[in-house]
């Protein structure tokens, strides 16, 4: 029996496996997110980017995938962040909410953000940190909360930011610094910013002990007193004091009796700081012999040269930043060891010979958005000089001798300015320049000056100007890597390129040019390439049969190129011909309305193509698209966005065929495809995209840029749904799986059958009989039909001579018992079951005489295994067990119903009765008259033997 059963359970369970594994195996999470979209899908399991900002978001999206890194929500109008919301991102490394109306977070919202190490909340309406706010954010690094409403801040709210090292809690509403001593006092705290609050002081009694902040920014506060009176600041290395003091009239004090307090302090800011002069030279005398960066913008005139001068003094001063300020010729004489000078946005008009006549280290020095209208000549002096920043002035031609003495210059900044001149020996003393800023200015013409001198420059930017004509000008650069000639009106570059073998980024979008011919031949060592916004066209080459050069067949290097808005119709099949290395390719708006099979035949290894905003509604890709992408098997990212395409189901088309792997529909053409962006198309809702819309939802390695914005075109009463709330159902009619389950359930039902049959068929007869029982008990109860009969005589024919010698006579005669036997009582007709059932529920009691002959009856066994359902059902002492022979337990064990009836039950052995079976007919008359009680209350259950 044992072993029937397992066969029946291994049955059950090929049949349910059979019949569910066409929708359960491989089910897989779609890739497309309703509100979102993911940014970096290359590198996906290591540093996948989720961008839901500017979404119009009420509430953080709940499908945001969980191996989530960069998580960006920001701008959006969510004002709470409940406490399943952040759930099972464990991953997450930086999460953005900045800009949305967050005024409450529940306590332990972020319990599951463990790796989170970058949290940005700015711009919201939070106004006070308390509870468990962050709880969990152990390994957190810096937190942003500026622009809210921030009043207090709780020790239980920041207790778990163990790991922080950088707050920024500007522009709220602090009042006092003791509300913000939970912050000092974490552990690893390095940067503090509390600027723009409300302190009307900073004292540092209030924070009691000593903190580990290195960056302290208190500006733009109306502090009345800056004290510190203890040592509570022992590695403060950066401290901000611009715009604070009193808004009226006044002057912000400095208590700090011990210079000792702030030995560390390197980098100081005063930029407009309300402040006595007295006062802020005190402050610059106690920092004598640590500072090495002050910051002294927009200060008053009058204070200014004494300001300076006293820093100055500084032994260890090295940096100076004086912006908008008016800065007089004599002012700067004092500072002889500084190294990095900015005198920017100071309306500068001329710099005179003693501006900086005592600077015979400087470095660095900015001019920037000053009034200068040459280069001064002052300049000439600072022959250390290693930065130059002239931009934003009004400089409108560049001399032969303007810098004739800057031998160490390695980066010059001249754009914006109105240069049109630029004299050829003006670079002819710069070897060393590295870097060269010339653009939006207003140069017609470069006048051989790059011919000469600089042999180390790398970068060389000239945007945004009038040139025409560039044909040999940069034929003696040869470091140069870097090129921006982005913006002219380029006409002729015959031979421009010809000597720059280290060239590995060329700009010359939006310079109308017509064609390139054969001007980027020499560049062998190009990387990127950006040609975008020109005229290059080809629309009548084709009619006229005239053979095209392709202008890039020597670029074998190049791996990225841009060609974005041309006016061509026509893409030639062997235009990109030499890319062999090519791995992105942008052609946004060139203007063709068809592509040729061949088109990338000769870019086997492109990962990302971007061929939108084209009209290729007339192209017909049901003909040529196994082909034209088959030959980019790499393909991982693909722009097809505004290409006027009513479906998208040609992409799936395989030889003709379209087929699908675990029921999801896969991509043969495009096997490394993670990124689609068919934004904008005029899509059809019909059958015609179904299996784009089915792809769409249910594939786990391409995602589908907002494809839950999608929106229908047609049909008209359609115009205006979303694509992907299509119902798709009636498109797959799949009369294969209908005959699958047909055929798998007939055979499956047939060998159960069968297996049923022959190994399980007296088990069924005997669970429909035994179920019949509990209808006649049930039935019975119910009408309480009174006993017919006192016992019921349960016996094997071969044991019939005793029942008939000793049993009848005794009961009946001697004892005046009712007894119901099968030979005289059973009812001729009716089926033998029901008689056996109507006997022993018509009899007060069964009396089961126990042979071998009996165990091995199998009417015999229907018959106590009925009786025993009786007794278990009813829980009353209606079995009564006489055993004629001896029969050990290991002979029962075939029999398990029965031997566990024996150790459950009293029973009655007539061989132990021997010679006194006086005593044995005493216990089976006792046994008869026990009443129907519940068992445990009578002898029979008890386990007692009766001799």
């Amino acid at each position: 029996l044992k072993f029937n059963t397992t066969v029946v359970c291994s049955l059950g369970f090929s049949l349910c496996f059979l019949l569910c594994c066409r929708f359960f195996v491989n089910r897989v999470n779609s890739y497309v997110l309703t509100n979102c979209t993911i940014e970096n899908t290359r590198n996906i399991t290591i540093n996948m980017k989720v961008l839901c900002s500017q979404r119009n978001l009420e509430s953080i999206p709940n499908d945001i995938p969980s191996k989530v890194r960069f998580l960006d929500i920001s701008y959006n109008y969510i004002s709470k962040i409940k406490i399943f919301d952040l759930k099972f991102l464990t991953t997450l490394k930086v999460l953005n909410m900045c800009s949305n109306i967050i005024s409450h977070i529940d306590d332990g919202a972020f319990s599951d953000l463990v790796a989170l190490q970058v949290l940005n909340l700015d711009e919201n309406k939070l106004t006070c940190l308390s509870g468990h706010m962050f709880q969990g954010l152990g390994n957190l690094l810096v937190l942003t909360l500026s622009e809210n409403y921030i009043t207090t801040i709780t020790r239980s709210s920041v207790q778990s930011l163990y790991s922080l090292k950088e707050a920024v809690l500007k522009i709220n509403r602090l009042r006092d610094i003791e509300h913000v001593t939970p912050i000092f006092h974490l552990p690893n705290l390095q940067t503090l910013d509390i600027s723009g609050n409300l302190f009307d002081s900073f004292q540092s009694s209030k924070i009691s002990k000593s903190t580990s902040v290195r960056r302290l920014d208190v500006s733009y506060n109306t502090l009345k007193i800056f004290s510190i009176t203890d040592n509570v600041f022992p590695d403060l290395q950066t401290l901000h004091l611009s715009y604070c003091g009193p808004h009226e009239n006044g002057s912000m004090d400095w208590d700090i009796p011990d210079s000792h307090f702030l030995r560390n302090v390197s980098d100081l800011h005063l930029s407009h700081i309300h402040m006595s002069a007295e006062m802020m030279s005190m402050v610059l005398r106690s920092l004598n012999s640590s500072l090495v960066n002050l910051t002294l913008n927009d200060q008053v005139e009058y204070k200014l040269k004494t300001l300076v001068d006293e820093a100055c003094h500084i032994p260890t001063l090295r940096t100076v930043h004086l912006k908008e300020n008016n800065i007089s010729k004599d002012m700067l004489q004092s500072c002889t060891q500084v190294t990095e000078m900015d005198l920017s946005d100071s309306d500068t008009i001329e710099l005179s010979e003693l501006f900086f006549r005592s600077m015979k280290y400087l470095r660095i020095l900015s001019l920037r958005s000053n009034r200068l209208r040459s280069i001064p000549n002052v300049l000439k002096n600072l022959a250390t000089l290693e930065v130059l920043n002239l931009s934003g002035n009004m400089i409108s031609r560049l001399d032969c001798l303007d810098l004739d003495n800057l031998t160490r210059l390695t980066e010059l900044y001249l754009q914006i300015n109105y240069i049109s001149i630029i004299e050829e020996c003006f670079f002819q003393d710069m070897g060393a320049l590295n870097i060269l800023y010339l653009y939006n200015n207003k140069i017609f013409t470069l006048n051989g000056a790059f011919k000469k001198g600089l042999v180390n420059l790398e970068s060389l930017n000239l945007k945004h100007n009038y040139l025409r004509s560039i044909e040999g000008e940069f034929e003696n650069l040869p470091s140069l890597k870097h090129l921006d000639l982005s913006f002219n009106d380029i006409y002729l570059m015959k031979g421009a390129f010809e000597d720059l073998a280290t060239l590995t980024t060329l700009d010359l979008s939006s310079c109308g040019i017509l064609d390139l011919g054969k001007s980027l031949t020499a560049l062998n060592a190009l990387k990127t390439l950006n040609v975008s916004h020109n005229s290059m066209g080809f629309e009548d080459f084709r009619e006229n049969n005239i053979q095209i050069n392709p202008p890039f067949s020597n670029l074998s290097s190049l791996e990225h190129l841009v060609m974005d808005y041309q006016s061509t119709f026509y893409l030639p099949s062997d235009y990109l011909q030499g890319l062999k290395s090519l791995l992105t390719l942008s052609a946004q708006n060139f203007h063709f309305n068809s592509l040729d099979p061949e088109t990338f035949a000769h870019t086997p290894n492109l990962i990302s193509l971007d061929i939108s905003k084209n009209d290729l509604s007339k192209n017909d890709f049901t003909e040529h698209s196994l082909k034209l992408f088959k030959l980019i098997p790499n393909l991982e990212k693909l722009y097809m966005s505004e290409c006027g395409l009513p479906s998208l189901d040609f992409i799936f088309l395989v030889e003709r065929n379209i087929f699908k792997k675990d029921n999801e529909v896969s991509l043969s053409s495009l096997p490394a495809l993670t990124f689609l962006d068919v934004q904008g198309n005029p899509f059809s809702c019909d059958c015609s995209n179904a299996f784009f819309i089915q792809w769409a939802k249910s594939n786990s390695q391409t995602q589908v840029v907002e494809a839950y914005q999608y929106l229908c075109k047609y049909p008209k009463d359609l115009k205006g749904s979303k694509l992907l709330d299509l119902d798709t159902r009636p498109c797959f009619v799949d009369s294969g799986f209908f005959y699958y389950i047909s055929t798998a359930s007939l055979v499956i039902l047939t060998l159960l059958g069968a297996f049923i049959y022959h190994l399980l068929r007296w088990q069924v007869v005997y669970a429909y009989y035994l179920f019949q029982a509990y209808l006649y008990d049930a039935k019975r109860k119910k009408h309480c039909v009174p006993y017919q009969f006192d016992a019921f005589i349960s016996y094997n024919a071969h044991d019939e001579p005793w029942v008939k010698g000793e049993l009848l006579p005794e009961l009946e005669e001697g004892q005046g018992w009712k007894l119901c036997l099968h030979h005289r009582d059973f009812q001729p007709g009716k089926s033998i079951i029901d008689n056996i059932t109507d006997a022993i529920y018509g009899s007060r009691k069964t009396i089961s005489v126990i042979s071998h002959r009996y165990l091995e009856s199998e009417w015999c066994s229907r018959e106590i295994q009925m009786a025993s359902f009786r007794l278990f059902d009813e829980q009353k002492d209606v079995l009564i067990l006489v055993f004629l022979e001896e029969i050990p337990d290991q002979q029962l064990s075939p029999y398990h119903r029965m031997r566990r009836l024996v150790k459950k039950s009293t029973y009655l052995s007539w061989p132990k009765a021997g010679d006194h079976t006086g005593v044995f007919w005493h216990k089976l008359r006792m046994a008869l008259e026990t009443k129907d009680c519940p068992a445990e209350e009578n002898p029979i259950l008890t386990g007692v033997e009766m001799p």
